[in-house]
């Protein structure tokens, strides 16, 4: 299928994708991401692998979108929600603004 990605045609299929990213490890996900195979890749890693360009250059939301219409499944940044604040005492509620795991 041809997608426009940073002002650029790309005839990307799912097999060439995949193909792309074998042998690449994925780095850490800080955004959204794709799943491709059994691992989970950011978007922005897969965007450069595949255009072979800089990911300044594109958005990844114009990756996903030709990502998701190739059949890959893309998850945005899963955020944890903040435990309920009541009932906790000025510590707790500290350590729970700044991610600690509670019962601690």
């Amino acid at each position: 299928m041809r997608f426009v990605i940073a002002r650029f045609p790309f005839d990307l299929t799912k097999a060439g994708v995949l193909e792309s990213m074998k042998g690449v490890k994925p780095e850490p996900i800080t955004g959204d991401s794709v799943v491709i195979g059994r691992r989970a890749y950011p978007v922005k890693q897969v965007g450069q692998v595949v255009t072979r360009q800089d990911r300044r250059d594109f958005t990844a939301a114009e990756v996903i979108r030709a990502l998701t219409a190739l059949g890959f499944t893309c998850r945005p940044l899963e955020t944890v929600p903040a435990p309920a604040a009541e009932g906790l005492t000025a510590v707790q509620k500290a350590s729970a603004m700044l991610g600690a795991p509670s019962g601690v």
